[in-house]
């Protein structure tokens, strides 16, 4: 597996990406179906992947299909990724690892370091949910709470990282692949057919990222003809990829970290933003922000459906109205709701 710089200063990638070949799915329900076209060993696995894809209606958000990405087993999206990145650092050894997090990143990692028998060091904010950080410490790994914005946490583990390796959901491209593999469950639960867009939130932009590039794995195998559109979603407070859409920059927007209840999405300098904004156009999706009110309206609305989500999770749904307005009435849309409501302490985003 070979790594480069796509650009001075940038985030690494691989230089190859997976080509889909459904001759090579194992034979059964978990993410590592597709462990041969990773190339990964899978030496600890906690069963992820596989999440239910349900329909949902809902005024004023109309008929769409929920991928349950909070079913995965530490409650978020990010369990894909942690499970392909912790195998590839386990095969090479490490045995100490460190990462940033605002909670879902976090846990994930300490739930599959402890799996593997990893230490593992987890910079938070201080400000983060107090109920994500008792599931990072219920694994047993070191929580270490950061007092300022998520950019010092960060700052904090790039110092720690300096004596242990950094597992980085952000920078490293192996939390990517897991991600790839939402959409190749999407286009085998959908009948060897993609959705005509996919809704989400967007932070630091993996899941995105791994929607686009998964897609286009499928469609260099002759198995699709065209890309989902891809819609990413910010909180108006923290929205620098959003202003850089709107001024068809290549690059996210300098912003403020401003507060918002949808904290998994605070981030104001996204690492990958630039290919995050790629992805966008290469897919004719677009870049969208939503106010906290309008997202606290789209969780209480999933609720009295059946589904709990944080807040984070109910981004894309509140900008499923907009998203509407863009497309046919007949588009078949996705959102992944990607955060378990659990996580979310009673009075946190009071």
């Amino acid at each position: 597996m070979a790594w480069q710089c796509p650009r001075c200063q940038a985030t690494l990638t691989l230089t190859t990406w997976p080509t889909f070949d459904p001759r090579c799915l194992r034979d059964e329900q978990t993410l590592w179906r597709y462990g041969a076209l990773l190339a990964v060993p899978r030496n600890v696995s906690l069963g992820e992947g596989f999440t239910p894809l349900v329909p949902c209606s809902a005024p004023p958000y109309g008929h769409f299909w929920a991928k349950l990405e909070f079913l995965a087993p530490t409650g978020s999206y990010k369990d894909r990724g942690t499970a392909v990145l912790v195998n590839h650092l386990v095969a090479h050894g490490v045995t100490e690892v460190v990462e940033d997090s605002s909670g879902n990143a976090g846990a994930s990692l300490a739930a599959y370091a402890a799996a593997a028998s990893v230490r593992a060091t987890v910079f938070v904010p201080a400000h983060a949910s107090s109920a994500k950080k008792r599931q990072i410490a219920v694994f047993g790994a070191r929580l270490v709470e950061v007092p300022g914005p998520r950019t010092a946490a960060a700052e904090a583990c790039r110092r720690a990282a300096q004596q242990a390796v950094s597992a980085s959901h952000a920078w490293n491209p192996l939390f990517l692949l897991g991600q790839m593999t939402v959409v190749w469950e999407l286009w085998e639960q959908l009948g060897g057919t993609l959705p005509d867009a996919v809704i989400c939130p967007l932070g630091q932009g993996g899941l995105l990222l791994g929607l686009w590039y998964g897609s286009v794995a499928l469609r260099r195998a002759g198995l699709v003809d065209r890309l989902p559109r891809l819609y990413g979603v910010q909180a108006a407070a923290c929205d620098p990829i959003v202003r850089a859409w709107e001024c068809q920059a290549d690059v996210p927007l300098p912003v403020g970290e401003g507060a918002t209840v949808a904290e998994g999405v605070r981030i104001a300098t996204p690492v990958r933003g630039r290919e995050v904004l790629a992805a966008l156009r290469a897919t004719a999706g677009e870049a969208l922000r939503v106010d906290d009110r309008t997202i606290l309206d789209a969780q209480a609305t999933l609720a009295r459906r059946g589904l709990f989500v944080e807040p984070t999770s109910a981004t894309a749904v509140a900008a499923l109205p907009v998203v509407r307005r863009r497309l046919s009435p007949s588009a078949r849309i996705v959102v992944p709701l990607t955060g378990s409501g659990l996580k979310e302490e009673v009075g946190d985003n009071s």
